[in-house]
């Protein structure tokens, strides 16, 4: 009876924890949590994954992840970084969460060998606590959103008592104060990297860490690994995995807006929660690549549509991937010279096969869709442009019809006429009465008026010389 009573208890017990994680409540943007990966009545710690480019679509699962753990009731947030960067206004919007968000925030670059590079280091710099695995890297903060990575700046002189760096990798200290040489290049270029610079300075100051090396990331691109992050005050932490992490800093004193909070994260439960549907698709038709293919399959299909009235498949198809192209557009960093080019460009190929100008309304429609393609996503933030092979593919692709339909207007020029008068010249006819100056002859089982200065007997063969109107003029073969 014993035995059947505690049974019939641990089988409530188990039941109430399924039906507690089937009911857990996420914010949109934000799949159904895991369930937590031990039993733990300290509660859990929420993790978050940013893998890659960081976008629109990674902006949203972060802010909206952040949302989630507070309703469900997490102790802290974990974000588990390996990034090279991303899009400005999305990186500001991750922040925009972390430093209004009311758990502590823990920013983790994790496995070893992942690194939180430009974006990423923001990111790092302004959560509540920094951590990183062995043999990870962070660094190379200078802006490149404005349509490339301005020249570095000259390395200062070393000052009299310093040594200068021996790792060939390692960056040369900024000069005391903070101070950076002037960067090279335009007024634009100097206005951004300094906006990044205060930035990223108002995060170091709020957070406690090393304002001078995060200056020095942004003007120099400096990077660092985990130990000399360590070292040089830029991370809190070092850390294997995130079982020794959540045991390091529990205890810690973190400060969330106005009060201060000491962490009590030992033997939380991990509880990860994963991108919902709508965040997997904005990721996915966000994807230059991807909105670069629906922009073109768009393009193409109207056009078609217009040259084929009523075929309606092309339509329908060229209009919803047009739409669904220019929404990822608005998001995006676009610049709008380069769509009108490529816009243009697909026109004048696809106008040559209707107007043969042999190849000089191809050609012309050739460059202006690569120039197009390449300046069409202002950034070089790695992941966040389209691959120059897929352009290259698309212009050779385009570069051999223009060729072929050259090929074909050219053989056909060299060709003798095959229809109207210009073909009958030279053919033969078949007289059908004797006649001299008029008479009839018989053509392609027609009958025509005829006229010849020569006299012609029936049944004779007579060859066309001229055509004027309904009369042929003949002479004898």
């Amino acid at each position: 009876m014993e035995t059947l009573v505690c049974s019939t208890a641990h089988s409530w017990r188990a039941a109430l924890a399924l039906l507690a994680t089937l009911t857990l409540r996420t914010a949109p943007g934000v799949a159904a949590a895991a369930p937590p990966a031990a039993d733990s009545d300290a509660g859990t710690a929420a993790v978050l994954e940013i893998n890659g480019p960081i976008g629109p679509a990674t902006s949203r699962y972060v802010v909206h992840g952040i949302e989630a753990a507070h309703e469900n009731g997490s102790r802290v947030v974990v974000l588990e970084l390996d990034t090279p960067g991303g899009l400005d206004s999305a990186m500001r919007d991750i922040i925009r969460a972390i430093l209004a968000s009311p758990l502590p925030v823990v920013s983790y670059v994790t496995p070893s060998g992942a690194r939180a590079a430009s974006a990423g280091t923001y990111i790092l710099y302004a959560s509540h606590v920094a951590a990183m695995a062995p043999a990870t890297n962070l660094g190379a903060a200078t802006p490149v959103s404005i349509g490339g990575e301005p020249e570095p700046a000259s390395p200062p002189v070393p000052t009299p008592g310093t040594n200068p760096p021996q790792d060939g990798n390692a960056k040369t200290p900024a000069p005391a104060g903070g101070a950076a040489p002037p960067l090279p290049g335009s007024a634009m270029e100097r206005k951004v990297v300094n906006d990044a610079v205060a930035y990223i300075r108002g995060l170091a100051e709020e957070r406690g860490r090393n304002a001078d090396w995060a200056e020095q990331a942004v003007r120099g691109a400096a990077s660092l690994s985990a130990t000399a992050a360590l070292q040089q005050k830029v991370i809190d932490i070092i850390a294997r995995d995130l079982p020794e992490l959540l045991t390091r800093i529990d205890g810690r004193e973190v400060r969330i807006g106005d009060r201060a909070m000491k962490l009590a994260t030992r033997g939380l439960a991990v509880l990860r929660m994963k991108p919902d549907w709508r965040t997997r698709l904005l990721a996915v038709i966000t994807n230059p690549t991807v909105a670069y293919g629906l922009m073109l399959i768009g393009i193409w299909g109207l056009l078609l549509e217009g040259y084929n009235p009523g075929a309606v498949l092309p339509g329908v198809a060229g209009s919803v991937c047009l739409l669904i192209a220019l929404f990822a557009f608005q998001i995006l960093s676009v610049n709008y010279a380069g769509l009108a080019l490529v816009v243009l460009g697909t026109a004048m190929i696809i106008s040559e096969f209707f107007f043969p100008t042999y190849g000089s309304l191809g050609v012309g429609g050739l460059i202006a869709f690569v120039v197009g393609s390449l300046i069409l996503f202002d950034t070089d933030v790695p992941g966040m442009n389209v691959g120059r092979p897929l352009i290259g593919a698309f212009a050779t692709m385009g570069g051999l019809v223009i060729a072929g339909i050259v090929y074909l207007a050219s053989r056909s020029m060299r060709r003798p006429v095959a229809t109207g008068t210009q073909a009958m010249i030279g053919e033969s006819a078949e007289v059908v009465a004797d006649f001299t100056g008029k008479g009839k002859v018989r053509y392609g089982g027609e009958l025509w008026n005829a006229r010849s200065d020569a006299a012609l007997r029936a049944g004779d063969l007579a060859r066309i010389v001229r055509v004027e109107g309904l009369t042929l003029w003949v002479e004898p073969h």
